[in-house]
């Protein structure tokens, strides 16, 4: 089975220039928890993904200390408001993740598996040359359960 046969599309991506507050709305109102980035030419740049929202343990320069961050700005036991705030104008450019790991829509479900297993990722953005075509997810797997089409998952 290839990837084109279970892919979700169209895929909705964010533009380089969008606001991490745009971003939110959009993977909110959507219930989807990535967003490929894209340039003024429509080519894949990167990707968001919900984990982009929450803290990440980062290592204190010189020290041995691990501690949580937040789009690059140390939490302590107050402020996660004030930084979510300052954080809405900052752009996907800025946070997006600009090494995405993609397959094309050729690729098998055996290749999608690897991949994910190997980057310890959910989800991939499907790429035609340089352009996102679809997206598939640990959940989109669940279609095989039910036939593997998406002509299956329609029906349910």
């Amino acid at each position: 089975m290839k990837v084109s046969e279970i892919m979700v599309q169209p895929v909705a991506t964010a533009h380089e220039g969008d606001t991490l507050e745009e971003v939110a709305r959009t993977m909110l109102e959507q219930r989807i928890g990535c967003l490929p980035v894209v340039n003024d030419r429509g080519e894949l740049t990167g990707i968001i993904t919900e984990s982009d929202f929450t803290a990440k343990e980062r290592g204190v320069p010189f020290s041995l200390i691990r501690a949580p961050q937040v789009f690059g700005q140390w939490l302590g036991k107050e402020g996660a408001e004030e930084i979510y705030q300052a954080a809405r104008k900052l752009t996907a450019h800025e946070v997006m993740n600009p090494r995405p790991i993609t397959v094309p829509e050729d690729a098998t479900l055996e290749d999608v598996l690897e991949k994910m297993l190997q980057h310890d990722i959910n989800r991939l953005p499907v790429v035609r040359g340089k352009q996102p075509v679809g997206i598939i997810a640990r959940h989109d797997l669940l279609k095989l359960m039910l036939g593997g089409t998406r002509a299956a998952a329609a029906g349910s």
